[in-house]
């Protein structure tokens, strides 16, 4: 498990540089998906340690199937997102979709997850788990505000077929973002398993993932001259962040 993580900041580590200064050559694509995949895994090996072996595969498999499932209905149908297709850049299509948007999906609920659990107090009362789901939903939109961009105006991994005021991307996009990342903190919180309580270093590892990967493309968008949506998502992350760690601090000392 430790060594899956380190490979991922290692792999981390060369993304950063080589999407930065644009130095992915054609024949190293790939390294996209493999990227995306180790990050997904990491965040499958965030709820096996928090839930149990059981759960944590059972609900990562859950998240990587729904998730193609729905992209699949919005890339043939415009089904909640709006109209839009995938390039050949981001790796082997299922039905249209890439199979690397699964372990995409999957990292983004393992990290609002941990952010929310935490911001929220998750408990067995109705009003924390309604707040999870929420504010888990929009994490995950916060993560959508940096990624789209991104991946739509400098990586053209995605391409939107209607316009949009925020960097030409519909405005149904990030709803549909939000419906999907609430609807599986829903099945979440429909099954609530048993949180293990020796768990802190997984914790400390997927609060830090949600970071390095908004700090990552908020890179990538300064370098493509995305200021407006760097400055938007730094302050919205400062902010998940600043709760986060001031709800952590008054757990740990009550």
């Amino acid at each position: 498990m430790n060594l899956i993580y380190r490979f991922f900041i290692f792999w981390y580590i060369c993304g950063v540089f080589l999407l930065t200064f644009d130095l992915i050559p054609p024949w190293l694509e790939w390294a996209n998906s493999v990227f995306l995949i180790a990050a997904g895994i990491v965040s499958g090996l965030y709820f096996i340690s928090l839930y149990g072996r059981r759960f944590g595969i059972l609900y990562s498999l859950w998240i990587i199937v729904a998730s193609i499932w729905i992209e699949h209905l919005g890339v043939e149908y415009d089904f909640l997102f709006g109209a839009y297709q995938y390039t050949d850049n981001f790796g082997l299509k299922l039905f249209n979709t890439p199979i690397t948007i699964g372990f995409a999906w999957l990292l983004i609920m393992g990290c609002s997850h941990e952010l929310a659990r935490v911001i929220t107090r998750l408990s067995n009362t109705i009003v924390s788990k309604i707040m999870f789901i929420i504010i888990g939903g929009l994490l995950a939109v916060t993560m959508d505000l940096i990624l789209d961009p991104v991946s739509f105006k400098v990586k053209e991994y995605w391409l939107w077929e209607e316009p949009g005021l925020y960097y030409d991307i519909p405005f149904s996009n990030f709803v549909g973002w939000m419906v999907v990342a609430s609807a599986l903190h829903l099945s979440f919180v429909l099954v609530s398993p048993t949180k293990h309580t020796q768990v802190e270093l997984w914790e400390n590892r997927l609060a830090l993932v949600y970071g390095l990967i908004i700090v990552m493309f908020c890179i990538i968008a300064v370098s493509g001259g995305l200021w407006l949506a760097s400055a938007l998502v730094i302050v919205l992350s400062v902010l998940w962040y600043s709760l986060y760690f001031l709800r952590r601090t008054r757990h740990e000392e009550s």
